[in-house]
């Protein structure tokens, strides 16, 4: 087994994953999985750049990452950069913060390469015979991915749940229009995701991110955020579009009191529950297979 590390660096989240991987087999013990949420794609869609303010952000989280890389022994450290830091101007200001922290470059890879790691994450433990569509759904962007054991075709598309809010929403909660052009946007990266993927034909609907799992989390009426139960957990279409329409109907703070929403996703987890609830309907799958292993999993073992 080899010990390594992974950061996943998304437009929303920052997160660290810790675990003895065996190179041959691919089997995978975690240690340590934590997520930070930074914001670094905050007003990247409008400006072009990262600012300030999210960089630091970025960097604090980067700065207690490192304390645990160091302290749990990794020998191998791989960050990758997703969406926001694809699109900024001043990603360079990003780059050399990150390798003066934890001294390895950041590798803002491509949405097909992003789409390739969660793909491995996602369907590892999955054994099935059949054809998967693995739907990752970010901050800034969302990756689409079909295969069983390989991927045989991906593309990445610009809806995510931080890029749609800043976007179109103006009101709290979100007035019809807003949620209608949130609808118009996703459609259209629909029509554009299944000019290189078959997103119809795919025999299970796999889920990953953040707002697949906080829809679960709430679908499943959890006290409190448990990964356990969330993993793998199915969740009806009609599941997601109740909490959907739950969601959309939501103050605030009315959000902010359940328990599974995080404190940083508070504010984008509508837009996030729209994306995923036109995919469900898009494809016509009757659920979703929830994964708690991601691209963060895939990084780990692309390391080993």
């Amino acid at each position: 087994m080899t010990r390594v590390a992974g950061i996943d660096c998304g437009t929303n989240s920052i997160r660290l994953l810790v675990a003895d991987v065996h190179p041959e087999t691919g089997e995978l013990v975690e240690l340590d999985r934590r997520m930070t949420i930074v914001r670094l794609g905050q007003g990247v869609d409008k400006t072009g750049r990262l600012a300030p303010e999210a960089l630091e952000r970025t960097f604090a989280a980067c700065r207690a990452y490192a304390e645990v890389i160091e302290e749990l022994g990794a020998e191998k450290l791989r960050f990758v950069a997703t969406s926001a830091s694809r699109d900024a101007e001043n990603r360079a200001d990003f780059v050399n913060g990150v390798v003066e922290i934890l001294g390895v470059e950041p590798e803002v890879i491509t949405g097909d390469q992003e789409a390739e790691f969660s793909f491995t994450g996602a369907t590892g433990e999955l054994h099935g015979t059949e054809t998967y569509l693995v739907v990752d759904i970010g901050g800034g962007s969302t990756e689409f991915v079909t295969g069983n054991k390989h991927v045989e075709a991906a593309r990445s598309v610009d809806i995510g749940c931080v890029r749609l809010t800043e976007r179109h929403v103006r009101h709290d909660p979100p007035t019809a229009e807003e949620a209608d052009a949130i609808r118009a946007d996703v459609r259209a990266a629909l029509d554009l995701a299944a000019e290189t993927v078959p997103i119809g034909t795919a025999e299970t609907l796999v889920g990953l991110a953040g707002s697949v799992t906080t829809v679960a989390a709430i679908a499943l009426g959890l006290p409190e955020y448990d990964s356990e139960k969330i993993h793998h957990a199915r969740i009806s279409a009609a599941q997601v579009a109740e909490v959907t329409e739950r969601l959309l109907a939501s103050t605030h703070a009315e959000r902010a009191a359940i328990p599974v929403i995080h404190p940083g996703r508070v504010d984008v987890i509508i837009a996030g529950a729209l994306v995923l609830k036109e995919i469900v309907e898009r494809v016509g799958a009757h659920e979703v297979v929830v994964s708690e292993h991601d691209i963060l999993d895939g990084i780990a073992l692309s390391v080993a």
